[in-house]
């Protein structure tokens, strides 16, 4: 495999949600990965999936209250901490900032963090520490800053 062919590669990538590939090809075997690991992290393994970018939903609540829900990007077990020793990340209550790390989703014995995609406040945590998630799941609504 010839290095161009790597470049045309990682290329495609950047327009997929696919965060791992593994290609042989004439003897020759490529993997490439991209995410973010935390191989010091230990926890048990759940099902497998790929890696993307949290999903975002606007959902009407309580009249006219306007709520963001963070939902999982993949298929995996949520930890609100980065060790079962940590502290949560976030509790209900908590005023978040974008990009603030609002909890973990492990799959395949990588840890993904999910950040936050808006300004507010936890209003409600939807999902239980180390309970396994589909991929689409809601985990956290959001009240978003005025």
């Amino acid at each position: 495999m010839e290095i161009e062919d790597i470049k045309a590669l990682l290329e495609l990538l950047k327009e997929t949600d696919v965060t791992e590939l593994e290609l042989e090809k004439e003897g020759s075997k490529v993997k490439i990965t991209r995410g973010r690991f935390y191989a010091a992290i230990e926890m048990p393994q759940q099902g497998p999936g790929p890696a993307a970018p949290p999903q975002l939903k606007h959902v009407e609540e309580a009249g006219t209250e306007r709520l963001v829900t963070v939902t999982a990007p993949l298929v995996g077990t949520f930890y609100r901490a980065s060790s079962p020793e940590a502290p949560a990340f976030v509790e209900v209550g908590t005023i978040v900032k974008k990009g603030q790390v609002l909890c973990i989703v492990e799959a395949m014995k990588l840890m993904n963090e999910i950040e936050s995609e808006a300004d507010g406040v936890i209003v409600k945590a939807l999902v239980e520490n180390g309970q396994p998630v589909e991929y689409g799941e809601p985990l956290f609504l959001i009240e978003p800053s005025v």
